[in-house]
């Protein structure tokens, strides 16, 4: 993709690392599919980064400006799905 993904400027290299990670598997819900269980282990480690609502929201915004996904629809249609299934978002 030719975006950059929303990040702050506090945050260590390890959690900047760590956020990229979640938006791909994002990305990858929409694309191909991804197992509930790796994405909810990435969405788990973003909300230890970014634990405040407004700011989830912010950030949610931001990245679906770029990239056309909506990590919160997403994470959605997770919780809402059975374990151990493969998450596939529709394309836009």
């Amino acid at each position: 993709m030719e975006y950059q993904y929303p990040f702050s400027l506090d945050w260590t290299t390890d959690e900047i690392v760590d956020v990229v990670q979640f938006y791909q598997t994002i990305e990858k819900a929409y694309e191909t599919g991804i197992e509930k269980t790796k994405l909810m282990n990435c969405y788990r480690r973003f909300k230890e980064i970014v634990p405040s609502k407004a700011e989830e929201k912010k950030f949610d915004k931001e990245f679906e400006e770029v990239s056309g996904y909506s990590s919160y629809k997403t994470i959605k249609k997770a919780k809402e799905t059975e374990s151990d299934k493969i998450i596939k978002m529709g394309t836009l």
